[in-house]
């Protein structure tokens, strides 16, 4: 019977990448494996076409002899991994991909994290608010973890106090057992052992054999001058412990900083608005205006100042973080209008009205000349 196109076999057009090639394996794989087709003769054979046309297309080497002389190019050698069909190192290169999709088949617990199964603790989050002060000031801040420790009664091993795990039967300590399936071989991780390659007959009391129980730490977090909202501190090692004395996670700090009262943020740059009266506006004055070092800046009005005029303090914002520049403060002056005037007060301003020129207020006389204009030259 002559053996069908490797593509056609796979459902693959002759330009697919390594991604739909593996795709493409994956679901057929599943489709026709011997475990989920028990007795069936088809199934089987297909399952093999599959694992061959699979073998030599995920190969480089041997795609690029296949695309050129076809099935010829393997022919005097029994197949494509030389006589028998399949070469030596068929089941070690293929168990990665076998164990992902027959884990649950095989009863495999999935990948291993690390050496015999040790997995790493999960790294936590904390969310730490402060003021903006703080932030300019940078703090020393104290915070409650609640998370899993290595437990101190069995120093994270998960033994009783004076016995110690020991070497898996299954798996000999290699934390890895073979489990064939017809003509080929697959690696997996242990059943027994988890992958650990140890076992516990005697379990610690007081974390179960696990290695860790939960409590609530108190850590101590430096947060730098000049932070901003969103500013993430990464405490190494201090996320929850590893199971069975393995490494732990890491505690990630997340920052936010409390909206002011008085000042707006941009960055390092801060903003505030002042309010002035009318009659300081026009006449000019001098204003004092709270600093977050404490201190009290001073600022000049000059006369005829309009709402919405910005005056800079360099170096009165915030500490630019890991520098020793410093942002700047605007002050934006905001010209208030009176309100709730007395008789005489309406009285004084009618009559600076009336004297009023275009000297003293040059922008809405130019406003209403150009209106005056625009309106006397249009169409009737």
């Amino acid at each position: 019977m002559a053996k069908r196109d490797y593509y056609e076999v796979l459902g693959v057009p002759k330009n697919a990448d390594e991604a739909a090639l593996k795709s493409a394996f994956r679901k057929l794989a599943m489709q026709f494996h011997p475990d989920k087709n028990p007795g069936d003769a088809e199934a089987e054979r297909k399952f093999k076409e599959l694992n061959e046309a699979y073998q030599v297309l995920s190969d480089p080497q041997k795609r690029g002899a296949y695309d050129r002389f076809g099935h010829q190019a393997f022919e005097g050698g029994g197949g494509p991994g030389g006589p028998g069909g399949f070469g030596p190192d068929f089941a070690s290169s293929m168990s990665d991909i076998f164990e992902d999709i027959f884990g649950d088949v095989f009863g495999g617990g999935g990948r291993r994290s690390g050496g015999r199964g040790r997995e790493r603790g999960a790294d936590l989050r904390y969310n730490l608010e402060i003021t903006l002060e703080e932030a300019y000031k940078g703090k020393n801040a104290t915070v409650k973890v609640p998370t899993a420790i290595t437990c101190e009664a069995c120093s994270g091993t998960g033994a009783k106090p004076g016995s110690k795990p020991k070497t898996c039967g299954t798996c000999g300590g290699a934390g890895r057992v073979r489990a064939t399936q017809g003509f080929f071989s697959i690696e997996r991780t242990c059943p027994t052992c988890g992958g650990r390659g140890e076992v516990i007959e005697d379990p610690c009391r007081s974390c179960g054999g696990a290695g860790r129980v939960t409590r609530e730490r108190t850590l101590s977090v430096n947060v730098p001058a000049g932070v901003e909202d969103g500013t993430r501190i990464r405490l190494a090692g201090e996320g929850e412990a590893g199971m069975r004395g393995a490494p732990s996670g890491d505690l990630y700090i997340f920052l936010s900083v409390k909206p002011h009262g008085f000042y707006s943020r941009d960055g390092a740059d801060l903003f505030c608005r002042v309010p002035i009266s009318m009659v300081a506006a026009a006449l000019g004055t001098e204003v004092a205006v709270p600093t977050l070092d404490g201190s009290e800046a001073r600022i000049r009005v000059p006369e005829g100042t309009q709402s919405g005029k910005q005056f800079r303090l360099r170096n009165k914002g915030m500490p630019i973080l890991r520098s020793k520049e410093m942002g700047d403060l605007y002050v934006q002056a905001v010209v208030e209008t009176p309100q709730n005037l007395t008789k005489r007060q309406r009285e004084l301003l009618a009559e600076f009205e009336s004297a009023s020129s275009k000297e003293t207020s040059p922008e809405s006389a130019g406003f209403f000349a150009r209106v005056k204009d625009f309106f006397g030259g249009a169409p009737n």
